[in-house]
């Protein structure tokens, strides 16, 4: 898999959801914008997706997945599964290169574009060139304190950021209970 240039964690603990995203966007190897927002609050503000990859291909996305909760009532599992198909199967859908996370307050998935609709053992996800750092700090900070999901999130894209090149200190965190 691909490592796409910028961290997304997602976080459920105690009944809550916490997406945390940084800001960077790169172009090669510059760094083009700072305070980018890879979040989106989808289906009235119930779900929350974040992206790592294409900018145009994740939003591409983000529009599909937002008709696929549409068309299935909200039901944030059946609309991944049914995204994460035609991501695989259509022509056109099967180029575009991002990764992404959605939550709502009872479930958290991983989609990719081969098909995976992941749904972690422990509440924790993290994708992007920063992910492997953020989950490694997101899983010890549930292990070893008390800090709520947002906190969690957050802490661990602060040290993703310390660590990878393509992650930056500029820190968006979405909420849902």
């Amino acid at each position: 898999m691909r490592a796409y240039h910028t961290t997304i964690c997602g976080v459920q603990r105690d009944g809550v959801t916490a997406l945390a995203c940084d800001g960077q966007v790169t172009l090669g190897t510059t760094v083009v914008k700072q305070g980018a927002s890879k979040l989106r609050r989808l289906a009235g503000g119930r779900v929350l997706a974040g992206f790592a990859g294409s900018v145009a291909d994740a939003l591409a996305l983000f529009t599909r997945f937002e008709s696929k909760l549409e068309e299935f009532g909200g039901n944030l599992e059946r609309a991944a599964v049914e995204l994460a198909r035609d991501w695989r199967t259509d022509r056109a859908l099967r180029h575009l290169e991002a990764l992404m996370i959605v939550g709502d307050a009872e479930k958290l998935l991983l989609l990719s574009g081969s098909g995976e609709v992941l749904t972690p053992d422990d509440g924790i996800l993290a994708i992007g060139s920063g992910g492997p750092l953020a989950l490694a700090a997101a899983r010890a900070l549930v292990q070893f304190t008390q800090l709520p999901a947002v906190e969690v999130a957050r802490e661990a894209l602060r040290i993703a950021a310390g660590i990878d090149l393509y992650t930056n200190h500029h820190i968006s965190v979405e909420v849902v209970p």
